[in-house]
């Protein structure tokens, strides 16, 4: 049968229209893609008011602004690594956003990262609902199968919180892993390895994390959850005690884990972008002072069951607040989309 020059073209248009919008870049509704990434903050002195602002993308139901970044490249029905950042109590999103950058590198490992904030700055059970709607929201816009791994990441009290989320049934069928970013480590007694911090507690909480007065925990590390998941602990060596990095780790014995390997240090010629800079606590090394370059010792906990791994980051001659370097931020991030589907 031949068939006309006409139909010919019609074929030609439909093909050339569905491979254009192949290529045309995924976006999330409300949540524009920008490159570089809005209110991103210089190598250094990052002014005060960029550090406070809480993003502009809007959580419908709650109304509560977070700032989402992806990669402006990506694809419809790629799959990526979801992460879900909290910031330290007394903090702010765009704080933990840089201390903790993972936006450098969501383009070369395909990352989407949400960064929350809480209006009392401090996270609490009444945040909860804003945060499911937000992990709802990336979910649905993605598709549950193009999320590849999803993790929870927190600073400090933001770090605790994801240890008391994690044991809810909403994000239990979700987790692969949790980063936490001095904010417990699973399996240890908070007593047992974080160094107290000298000083008199600040009337009111710190941009730089939590208020370092007597800890009112809202999850406790020692007690270990029931199910599976990769585990990164990343602390700053001044903030353990004089015993220092614990020698085992009772998760990854949970996990029937391999036994704990070196991996060569990590080094940074350049600083990260933040630090407690509030002025509000006398300067100490375990509080943390000024950013600046570095060397990282990381130890794994490898082969555990699933293919998960359980890992201790331990940034040689940090404190609490120094803003993580890239170099490291890397590793860990290395880590992360390690984990098989």
């Amino acid at each position: 049968m031949v068939k006309s020059k006409g139909f010919l073209s019609f074929v030609l248009l439909s093909l050339g229209a569905s491979a254009g919008a192949q290529d045309t870049p995924f976006r999330f509704a409300g949540a524009p893609c920008v490159t570089p990434p809005p209110l991103h903050c210089p190598d250094k002195d990052c002014p005060s008011d960029r550090v406070i602002n809480p993003g502009s993308v809007v959580e419908m139901k709650t109304r509560r602004t977070y700032f989402l970044d992806y990669p402006c490249d990506l694809k419809a029905g790629e799959k990526v690594t979801f992460v879900l950042n909290l910031h330290g109590g007394g903090s702010y999103g765009n704080w933990t956003r840089h201390y903790f950058p993972l936006i450098d590198y969501k383009d070369k490992y395909r990352l989407v990262v949400a960064t929350p904030n809480a209006p009392t700055r401090a996270w609490s059970e009444a945040d909860d609902e804003y945060l499911k709607n937000i992990v709802t929201f990336v979910y649905e816009q993605l598709g549950k199968e193009n999320v590849r791994a999803f993790w929870l990441a927190g600073h400090s009290q933001g770090g605790q919180t994801s240890n008391r989320l994690l044991l809810t049934d909403f994000f239990r069928e979700k987790l692969t892993g949790w980063v936490s970013l001095s904010g417990g480590r699973l399996g240890s007694k908070r007593e047992d390895i974080r160094a107290q911090i000298p000083g008199p507690a600040p009337a009111a909480p710190t941009a730089g994390g939590s208020s370092g007065g007597p800890p009112r925990l809202v999850a406790y590390a020692e007690n270990l959850p029931s199910y599976p998941f990769s585990h990164i602990y990343e602390s700053g060596e001044h903030e353990f005690t004089a015993a220092g990095l614990p020698a085992n780790s009772r998760w990854a014995e949970k996990l029937q884990c391999g036994k704990r390997e070196r991996r060569p240090d990590v080094v940074d010629a350049k600083a990260g972008y933040v630090y407690d800079g509030s002025g509000t606590r006398e300067p100490n090394k375990i509080w943390g002072l000024k950013p600046g370059p570095g060397t990282t010792q990381v130890y794994v906990y490898p082969k555990c069951e699933g293919g998960r791994f359980v890992a201790d980051v331990v940034r040689m001659g940090k404190g609490h607040t120094e803003g993580l370097e890239p170099n490291v931020t890397e590793e860990i991030v290395k880590l992360m989309v390690s984990v098989p589907q």
